[in-house]
């Protein structure tokens, strides 16, 4: 194993605990998310996948953010259960309008700069930069948003020959699925 897969074989350890850690909504998974981060981040560099790293430098500056948010909602329900914000139809719409524009755009810039795979590394950006945000809003159709994103990560994973990290986004498509259900039942509305 080479450096660059240690650094893979990494993302995708910590990557797991984050998941366990974001189903069962445990503040700890930010931190967790931190390390699985940098990890990422270094892995796309290396194999010049440009918004996928720039993804996941954003996804290391919202951890912070959801870490501040999560510590205060979690003083508002009981123990066992998670806390969720209702997504106003605004930002619905506002995400929708910046997926289309912010694709399409990124696509255009990727292109540019000679991205590995512009179309799967931009579409699964904005995806992930709105699935972020939703996450940390608590919202419960962040969970449907990383389904598409990660199967559209996988791909572009394959497609690269990021085994590793395929891997990694497999079980983030499974714990998504999961965490959706989860959420649903045991979700309360603060």
């Amino acid at each position: 194993m080479d450096w660059i897969q240690a650094i893979e074989v990494f993302a995708l350890v910590t990557g797991v605990i984050y998941l366990v850690l974001e189903v069962l909504q445990k503040n700890a998974m930010w931190v967790v998310g931190i390390l699985t981060s940098a990890a990422c981040a270094f892995s796309f560099a290396y194999q010049q996948v440009w918004a996928s790293m720039g993804l996941n430098i954003y996804y290391v500056v919202i951890s912070v953010v959801g870490f501040i948010r999560w510590r205060k909602d979690c003083a508002k329900v009981a123990e066992g259960e998670i806390h969720l914000r209702k997504l106003p139809r605004k930002v619905a719409a506002w995400s929708a309008v910046l997926f289309v524009l912010g694709s399409l755009a990124m696509i255009w810039l990727l292109r540019a700069i000679g991205d590995a795979e512009p179309r799967l590394d931009g579409t699964a950006t904005v995806l992930s930069v709105i699935g972020t945000w939703w996450l940390a809003q608590s919202y419960l159709q962040q969970w449907l948003i990383w389904i598409v994103a990660d199967i559209i990560t996988t791909t572009l994973c394959v497609v690269t020959g990021q085994y590793w990290m395929a891997l990694l986004y497999l079980a983030y498509i499974a714990s998504a699925i999961y965490g959706y259900y989860h959420w649903r039942r045991k979700g309360v509305l603060i």
